[in-house]
């Protein structure tokens, strides 16, 4: 029995499916099948089986799972305690939104790291919204940086935005928005994001969206004039300075957003975490959000993946 076969566990059931344990492991849905099927055949248990009703534990995985979540944590707890002995850099794991990923998190690690005082060993990796919440409790991640999160957990508003919908300056956006093509990064097929808010609150039909690698992908479509997609205005406005894009009205659009930084509460919370979480809120952090440079071309964006706890 290892720590990445209980961590595999552990988000099974906790998200409830082998594919979303994958995304959130930053692994292929195999890898998740066989940690499972070795910690079944060590605990002689099938543990979580699938039902008409999704996921359903066992009594012995009922047992198990908070458990193996307590291991997981002091795992975690293990690592960073060797870390320290050996005067090595503490870990910071922060799950953050595709389009954060791709705009903000890099630029913002990087002016993180560069004010902070010891070491920091920072890196990012993609979660759609429900998918934090279970690894900031289960100490797979130490911050999660984009929408408000619940369950107990610290979170804190760090930067207001605007949410708006753009299109080439040729497109004729005329008549019910839901009729328009809608072209979205992945933040758009995760049901709790703020884009897919909006497209709910236009009422967009599924057929009607298209979902690419990024947002730079999906405004260069946009900009071909193949539909409409969203954007957070103050990463859009060079493409809305030069025209490639315009801003499109829509009932649903202009929208507030805040970004938040979320951690587990205080007396859980890592120091690297909570040095992160006094960062954000200076002027520093507030410029690099503002102005995170031009992001990554879509030729060298790489989604992050977590993999310490399968090393």
């Amino acid at each position: 029995m290892t720590l990445g076969q209980l961590s595999a566990f552990v988000l099974v059931a906790r998200l409830g499916s082998v594919t979303g344990a994958a995304r959130a492991l930053g692994v292929s849905e195999p890898a998740v099948s066989q940690a499972l099927a070795a910690l079944r055949q060590h605990h002689g248990d099938k543990l979580i089986v699938r039902t008409a009703g999704g996921m359903t534990l066992t009594p012995g995985g009922s047992r198990l799972l908070p458990i193996a979540s307590q291991m997981v944590a002091l795992g975690a707890d293990a690592d960073a305690a060797v870390r320290e002995a050996n005067g090595m850099a503490e870990r910071l794991q922060v799950a953050v939104t595709s389009t954060l990923a791709e705009f903000v998190a890099n630029p913002l690690l990087e002016a993180f790291i560069a004010k902070s005082g010891p070491p920091i060993d920072a890196a990012s990796g993609l979660a759609r919204t429900a998918e934090m919440a279970v690894l900031l409790n289960n100490r797979l991640a130490d911050a999660a940086f984009g929408p408000r999160l619940d369950g107990g957990l610290d979170s804190t508003p760090v930067f207001r935005c605007a949410l708006i919908a753009v299109a080439a300056p040729g497109f004729r956006a005329r008549g019910n928005p839901a009729k328009w093509p809608w072209l979205v990064d992945p933040t758009g097929a995760d049901p709790d994001s703020e884009t897919a808010k909006v497209l709910r609150g236009l009422g967009i039909p599924e057929e009607s969206i298209q979902v690419y690698p990024n947002q730079t992908a999906a405004w260069s479509a946009a900009a071909s004039g193949h539909g409409v997609s969203m954007a957070f205005e103050h990463l859009a406005a060079p493409q809305l300075r030069r025209r490639d894009l315009v801003v499109v009205s829509t009932p649903a659009t202009p929208v507030t957003v805040c970004w938040h930084l979320t951690t587990l509460p205080q007396g859980r919370i890592s120091p690297a975490a909570a040095s992160l979480r006094h960062f954000v809120s200076t002027p520093a952090a507030m410029q690099v959000m503002r102005s995170p440079g031009a992001g990554v071309p879509p030729s060298r964006f790489r989604p992050p993946v977590y993999v310490t706890i399968w090393s």
